[in-house]
């Protein structure tokens, strides 16, 4: 689930973990394969069949996670660098196609890729309902007099809509603050009487 938290079904509480996020801020498009689908997965499969097969060859086998980790270096030189591929153009080695072709680069625009959910939720004895964003949780004040009032939390990234379910009244509306952990009611406006 670490990787699919935003697929999670109806009935789940969903939306974006902090990996998710990060992958997000960071402009990168998040890509997983299909349940079911084995084919989709078939050249990292393939990949770590052949360096299985590579470790189980060695004469001297690893006795700590050093010696390990020496033997998956050299095996990732050999196959990268040394090794001709069946697949590539001209039985190539990786390293020679990866360095000839253009490099992605992430996107500088997110589009529509917005995170939207609705949860529903009850207001706690003290007024507060907790949300959890970018896998930390808010706690946003609704106040005491809602207080075990049955909610719906409206959520399209950080603006956030919290309605009665009952009355279907909104009792808040936000842009949560990603570096508070509450978000506090803003409270009302005085006007001071003028001076006599």
């Amino acid at each position: 689930m670490v990787f699919t938290t935003r697929l999670a079904g109806a009935g789940r509480r969903g939306g974006r973990n902090a990996f998710e996020h990060e992958l997000r801020r960071l402009h990168v498009v998040q890509k997983n394969s299909a349940p079911g689908h084995p084919t989709t997965c078939g050249k990292v499969e393939r990949f770590q069949q052949t360096m299985k097969n590579w470790l189980r060859a060695r004469l001297r086998q690893p006795a700590t996670i050093t010696d390990l980790q020496e033997l998956l270096d050299e095996f990732t030189t050999a196959y990268n660098h040394r090794r001709p591929h069946r697949s590539l153009p001209h039985r190539a080695v990786p390293a020679a196609v990866y360095t000839s072709l253009p490099k992605a680069l992430p996107a500088a625009d997110r589009g529509p890729d917005t995170h939207a959910r609705v949860r529903r939720d009850r207001v706690d004895d003290s007024g507060v309902v907790t949300l959890r964003l970018a896998g930390r949780l808010h706690h946003i004040g609704i106040g005491r007099t809602h207080a075990r009032t049955h909610v719906l939390l409206l959520v399209d990234d950080l603006h956030v809509r919290v309605v009665a379910t009952a009355t279907g009244e909104l009792l808040r509306e936000l842009v949560v603050d990603p570096t508070r952990d509450y978000q506090r009611q803003a409270k009302p406006k005085t006007t001071k009487p003028p001076n006599p």
